[in-house]
Formats: C-alpha cells, sequence, structure tokens
C-alpha cells in the first residue's frame, strides 16, 4: 500500500471533498440503520436488480442535500431512473449518485456496500466519494493529487497508485458477475501475482490505494456504478480505459457503460 502522506490538491478540491465526504458518511448512516435491522424487504425491480428501503432512503437524503449545496447542478441517480426514466440528455454538468452499490452485498452482510457521489463535467468524472459504511471507510478525489483516504472519525491521508510490481500485477474482480472467459483472455497478456475479489466500488478504491493494480470489468455496469470509484483512481494516478483504449466516459445515451479496464498505472 502506498505510504501515508497529506492529502494534495488544491483548496477548493480539498473543500469540496470535505463536503462531499460529509453528506456521503451521514447518508451511510442512513444505510446502516438498516444494515443491522433484522428484517430488510427486498423487492425486485424491472431489471431484476433488487432494491430495499435502504437504496431508496438513502438516496432521498442524498437528492436533498445536493439540491441544497448545488441546486443548479442536476442529479442522475440510480433509484430516481429506475422509478422516473432517465434524462435523454446529459447536462454538461452533473452528478451521478448511488446510494447503496452492492445491493447484494448489503443482503449477504458481508460488509462490501458503498454509497458513491460523483461530480461529472465535459463527461468526466472530476470529483467524487466511495464510503463503505460498514468498514467506516472513505476514499475521496477530485484531481490530479487529491486522492485520499479516511476512517470515520480519523485524519484523512493521501494515497497514491503504484507502479506494477515485478513479481506481477494484482487483480480485483467482481465478487458476483462472472466474466470468467474475457476476464482469462484478457489476463493471458498479464504477469498475474494475485487475484482478489470486492464488491462495489471497492475494486477501484483497492487500485486508488496501491493494493492491486488491474480491475478488467468484462460485464453490465452503470454510470452511477463507476463514476465515483473512478474520480478516485483519477485523482490517485490512475485510468479507466474500454477494452478499444478509450477513456471512459458519462454522459452516454442510457448512461450504460461498455466493458472496460482499470489500471493502477
Amino acid at each position: 500500500m502506498s505510504t501515508a502522506r497529506e492529502p494534495g490538491g488544491s483548496a477548493d478540491d480539498q473543500d469540496l471533498l470535505a463536503v462531499l465526504t460529509l453528506i456521503a458518511e451521514r447518508a451511510g448512516k442512513i444505510v446502516l440503520k438498516h444494515y443491522v435491522a433484522l428484517e430488510t424487504e427486498v423487492r425486485t425491480k424491472d431489471d431484476a436488480s433488487p432494491v430495499t428501503d435502504a437504496d431508496e432512503e438513502t438516496e432521498d437524503f442524498l437528492l436533498e442535500a445536493l439540491a441544497t449545496l448545488t441546486p443548479d447542478i442536476p442529479v442522475v441517480s440510480e433509484e430516481a431512473a429506475s422509478a422516473n426514466g432517465l434524462p435523454v440528455s446529459a447536462a454538461p454538468r452533473f452528478w451521478l449518485v448511488d446510494p447503496l452499490d452492492g445491493t447484494k452485498e448489503f443482503l449477504s452482510k458481508n460488509g462490501e456496500f458503498t454509497v458513491n457521489v460523483a461530480l461529472v463535467e465535459g463527461g468526466r468524472p472530476v470529483a467524487g466519494v466511495v464510503h463503505a459504511p460498514a468498514l467506516a471507510m472513505t476514499w475521496a478525489g477530485a484531481g490530479p493529487g487529491s486522492a485520499r483516504f479516511s476512517q470515520t472519525d480519523q485524519p484523512a491521508m493521501g494515497i497514491a497508485t503504484r507502479a506494477m510490481p515485478a513479481e506481477g500485477a494484482t487483480v480485483v474482480a467482481s465478487r458476483r458477475h462472472g466474466d470468467n472467459a474475457d476476464l482469462e483472455r484478457f489476463l493471458a497478456g498479464y504477469k498475474v501475482a494475485a487475484m482478489k475479489n470486492a464488491g462495489s466500488s471497492l475494486k477501484f478504491c483497492l487500485l486508488a490505494s496501491g493494493q492491486a493494480d488491474l480491475y478488467p470489468r468484462f460485464g453490465r455496469t452503470m454510470e452511477w456504478d463507476t463514476a465515483a470509484g473512478h474520480a478516485v483512481l483519477l485523482a490517485a494516478g490512475g485510468r479507466v480505459e474500454t477494452v478499444e483504449g478509450a477513456p471512459l466516459g458519462y454522459g452516454k445515451p442510457g448512461f450504460e457503460n461498455p466493458y472496460f479496464i482499470a489500471y493502477g498505472r
């Protein structure tokens, strides 16, 4: 893992991250209230994915908080999109919100779920916070050199990606979404030292903090699944590209991502 240092970035970046971190951590407390409940009602959306009261109540809080923070910037969020449909086109500047990334991890009680909030400008995620409520951990970034990690109520430390070790890459993959054939073909071009599984946006955070090197994703994702982790990884010195080698962009029609590869460095 990268050594601890003071978080970088401009004063404006740090101010923005401080506010977004506070919002995400307060949202995380709503998630935790439901997480420790003895029973959780689960419903199925049109795309067959699960949704709970935790998703919806957390999203309501985030939408209200962002409307107060930036009333002129629209928000695209997972549950609102499911209920009301997606915008026909994206605004030049907009928020992307996933109130509970990893609902299946939430339901299985393994702790690997996150609150994701990201700001997109010109098709790029320029600021993002990934908060893991059950782990009491937060990753944030808003521009080169600003990536930071904190544990709840502890000072933030700067983080950065690492150069790929001589012994080979540590590869992270989704815990639940099988893409084995495509993954094996891609990894044939790399020396692999270790494989890790992780849920939700934690995979981006492992790269950003220098604990892993590659995250290939050959499965369906939506923009709200990736934007916050992508912003953190960019701030830490990494990148995310389509399988054709183009930067992964945001505000695409339908807000669905193509297959992509996240690189630590």
